[in-house]
């Protein structure tokens, strides 16, 4: 038996974790608990500032040290001060892939706890759901939505290369087609219609992340 506690942004996600992550991973003795991260008292949800969020995941670690604990923060928009952003050797320019690779580097090295597992999500949880834009067909009757969607994954080359500027980022592509889209609700819904296999298939670093779950002890 392993346990995990999974950080995470928000209620979106919280969902995602609860309703695919723990009933698949139950079932291979790994106990997953998905927690909000803090951003300040009485209020949960968002990495606003990274100073306001390592205090929590350093907590988790020292808490249950026989425990791990992991993230699942997007890649987009990631505060200034997230380790690594303002480094000379980010590279600005790779795939969002590349960026969140150094940056899980740079987090972990920052937080420097042995149970500790850095995941970012490229480029935000939406991204997902760019696995199979067919499945927005169920929740909307313009016809194209879908075509849209799926033209956006088909010109970046992979749900997780849909970009992240403020105009494209996966969420706002999403609202853009589908402006009844509410994340909290219609997201985890969606990416369980899509199914966890489909998702990692379609999705590396996502799947590489979960890749480390499994290897977990």
């Amino acid at each position: 038996m392993s346990r995990l506690y999974v950080l995470v942004e928000g209620q979106t996600e919280e969902a995602f974790v609860r309703e695919l992550l723990v009933p698949h991973y139950a079932r291979a003795g790994r106990f997953l608990t998905p927690i909000i991260v803090s951003t300040s008292p009485g209020y949960k949800g968002g990495v606003v500032r990274y100073a306001k969020v390592k205090p929590q995941i350093v907590r988790l670690c020292k808490q249950d040290p026989d425990a791990y604990v992991t993230t699942m923060f997007d890649l987009y928009a990631l505060p200034s001060d997230f380790p690594g952003k303002a480094a000379p050797a980010y590279p600005a320019s790779a795939t969002g892939q590349q960026k969140a690779l150094f940056l899980e580097a740079q987090l972990a090295q920052d937080v420097g706890q042995p149970n500790f597992l850095p995941n970012l999500m490229v480029h935000e949880y939406e991204a997902l759901l760019f696995a199979q834009p067919g499945m927005f067909a169920q929740w909307t009757d313009d016809l194209t939505v879908v075509q849209a969607l799926s033209q956006a994954v088909a010109y970046a080359g992979s749900p997780e290369d849909v970009n992240d500027s403020p105009q494209t980022a996966p969420s706002r592509r999403i609202l853009a087609v589908m402006p009844g889209y509410q994340k909290t609700f219609h997201g985890p819904l969606i990416a369980c219609d899509i199914g966890l296999d489909a998702i990692r298939n379609a999705c590396p670093h996502f799947d590489g992340w979960l890749q480390a779950v499994d290897a977990l002890p």
